[in-house]
């Protein structure tokens, strides 16, 4: 027994990540390019709220977006075919998330020489995702109105990593079970510096304030 050694191979893996993250991070900062990280389960409406975000924002900001998948260019073919900032797909191969190393080829592929706003659409996850620092300058989730406002209980970490929470789908909120009080309690526990917008992506409802919001930290960010 004298022989076996215990490896704490995770606590390695993160460490390693974190470093990358923050390389790279300060590599963005010098070039002047935000990485947004967006993140959510599927359907939350990433995709399509992330099209009126750039059609909002295009006239005043060069954008580009990583659309990150296990497989298929759907929602970049989406992006591509509805709005103009350059695009590229991102293939997990089977991965659940993206950590600062992917995310560092996938800027290299996107080119951030003339972007002032790179997102990365993360893969649709609500807990692998959370856990890997990408080296993104700010971090955002969207939790739809269908979902249900416990989410913040359930999965605490992404709530906690995040700084923005878009709540997404509030057009249907008479027809579920969702109490938008309840929600904002649970979600300020987690973290009480995070940033909450209520929107409709469908109907642009509340985008107004999203937009802002993201517009005023890419200018801090680029200064």
């Amino acid at each position: 027994m004298d022989s076996m050694r215990i490896i704490e191979v995770k606590q390695s893996i993160f460490a390693d990540n974190d470093e990358d993250a923050n390389k790279l991070r300060s590599r963005l900062k010098e070039q002047k390019t935000f990485l947004l990280n967006m993140m959510s389960s599927p359907g939350s409406g990433k995709t399509t709220t992330l099209v009126r975000t750039i059609n909002a924002l295009s006239d005043r900001l060069r954008i580009g977006v990583m659309e990150a998948d296990i497989d298929s260019d759907v929602d970049a073919w989406t992006i591509a075919e509805k709005t103009s900032a350059k695009t590229i797909q991102l293939h997990t191969g089977g991965m659940c998330h993206l950590d600062a190393d992917m995310t560092r080829q996938g800027l290299k592929e996107l080119g951030t020489e003339e972007i002032d706003l790179a997102v990365l659409e993360n893969v649709g996850n609500l807990v692998c995702p959370a856990e890997f620092d990408t080296g993104a300058s700010k971090n955002v989730m969207i939790l739809s109105v269908p979902e249900g406002h416990d989410k913040p209980l359930k999965y605490p970490l992404i709530f906690t990593v995040c700084d923005a929470l878009i709540i997404n789908k509030i057009d249907v909120l008479p027809y579920f079970d969702f109490d938008m009080d309840l929600v904002r309690e649970y979600a300020k526990r987690r973290n009480p510096k995070l940033k909450i917008f209520p929107i409709c992506a469908k109907t642009g409802e509340g985008m107004e304030a999203w937009c802002d919001w993201l517009y005023q930290e890419v200018m801090e960010w680029n200064k």
